[in-house]
């Protein structure tokens, strides 16, 4: 007669079972790494907002009031004038949009020329330092200092080094036998190439080392590549070198774009505050408009319109650089 066994108790074949306790301790840890980031860049959010944000917002608060010194003192008095300051601005016919339209083109030829000669200057001092030889560390350093001084020094130095009767600039050009008569340098029309100088001297430096840093980036074979194919200076410079580089290129001059059309610091520090008029760059003119005529909503109107310009110019450029890199 055969037997039969009870069966026993029938254990799980899946996983074992995690505790309550332990799975929500392992959730609060996933949560506290996915929060960690945001946690991070809350300093630099709540600083942003206070350097940035909430000044920016006011002075597009400003531009709606006419806030003038009589109401500098307590806002709420000034009277709210809504889109007033932006006609006034705007309207070419009167002697202020004159003056705004002639400092905003000297501006833009001011950017350009600065832009493309430090540009220029920078690319050349690359290429010439690429390849090592004696001497090259020493170089780099030298060519770096104007970027690294501090600007209020750089510019005063320039200051004095134009002065008429004791700079060394008018010493330099009379011991040449260049000039009969030492020129003025900071007010009538020599004042803007004054403030070119200046600004290019400040520049090139920014622009020689992105560049020499892109250049690292460049294969030497394809330079060996090119020469043993009969390729000169120039042609390895146009097809291999500026084609590599311009990444480098885009970046390089949206920045000094955005940085010399808002320069301030330069123009004020050279000309003591009060630039001529063939050296009015928009950055002085929204300066003497707020605080030599005490008209802080114009001023604040022109501030608006320069950013809004700015952005529409830097969307511009970062929409047909983009489109030329996705067809290339």
């Amino acid at each position: 007669m055969a037997t039969t066994t009870a069966p026993g108790p029938v254990r799980p074949t899946g996983p074992p079972a995690v505790p309550a306790a332990a799975g929500r301790r392992a959730r609060r840890r996933k949560s506290r790494r996915l929060l960690l980031p945001y946690l991070l860049l809350v300093p630099a959010l709540v600083l942003e907002l206070g350097v940035h944000i909430v000044p920016m917002l006011v002075g597009v608060w400003m531009s709606l009031l006419e806030l003038t010194q009589f109401h500098i003192r307590d806002w709420s008095t000034a009277p709210f004038t809504g889109l007033e300051n932006y006609r006034v601005t705007l309207d070419l016919d009167s002697a202020t949009g004159k003056d705004l339209v002639h400092s905003f083109w000297v501006t833009v030829v001011y950017t350009v020329a600065s832009v493309g000669l430090s540009w220029v200057l920078g690319l050349a001092a690359a290429v010439f330092l690429q390849r090592p030889f004696r001497g090259r560390a020493l170089l780099r350093t030298l060519f770096l200092t104007p970027y690294a001084l501090p600007v209020y020094t750089a510019v005063i130095t320039w200051s004095f080094l134009f002065q008429r009767d004791t700079g060394l600039v008018n010493h330099v050009l009379a011991q040449l036998g260049l000039v009969d008569e030492p020129p003025f340098w900071l007010i009538g029309g020599n004042s803007f190439w004054s403030l070119l100088v200046v600004s290019v001297w400040r520049s090139w430096p920014f622009a020689f080392l992105c560049i020499m840093a892109g250049l690292q980036n460049v294969p030497a074979d394809l330079y060996e590549a090119a020469a043993m194919d009969g390729a000169g200076f120039w042609r390895r410079l146009g097809s291999v070198t500026l084609p590599l580089l311009r990444p480098v290129n885009q970046v390089l001059l949206l920045v000094l774009f955005l940085w010399t059309f808002n320069d301030f610091t330069t123009p004020y520090v050279l000309f003591g505050g009060a630039a001529p008029r063939e050296a009015d760059l928009i950055s002085i003119h929204i300066y003497e408009s707020s605080f030599v005529t005490w008209n802080f909503g114009l001023g604040s109107a022109m501030s608006v319109l320069l950013l809004l310009f700015l952005l529409v110019v830097t969307a511009v450029y970062l929409l047909v650089t983009n489109r030329r890199r996705a067809y290339a």
